[in-house]
């Protein structure tokens, strides 16, 4: 039982990923799915279209947070002040991953 607060601790110290749970507390699948477009593009294919791109994450949560228009279509993503940009970044990584 001497490592169990070693686990603890390692545990407490990791990175909080992003999951569908806090995309849903944050109305992200108010308008996203994971694998179906909805209002917007599904998160497979946001991954997709920006798969292998260097500043994706950094373009991408600065998306999150003000908003943008004229990448997926007519409708334009408003701005999101209820996401943190950690959350933000988090959120996008996710996203990321998704494929």
């Amino acid at each position: 039982m001497k490592s169990l607060p070693i686990v603890i601790l390692a545990l407490a110290a990791a990175p909080v990923w992003a999951n569908p749970q806090l995309a849903q507390q944050k109305n992200c699948m108010a308008c996203h799915a994971v694998d179906k477009k909805l209002v917007g593009p599904s998160y497979k294919d946001v991954a997709a279209k920006y798969a292998g791109q260097k500043d994706a994450v950094d373009k991408l949560t600065q998306k999150v947070l003000k908003g943008g228009s004229g990448v997926w279509g007519a409708v334009p993503m408003p701005a999101n002040p209820q996401v943190s940009e950690a959350e933000a970044k988090q959120l996008v990584q996710w996203v990321l991953t998704q494929k």
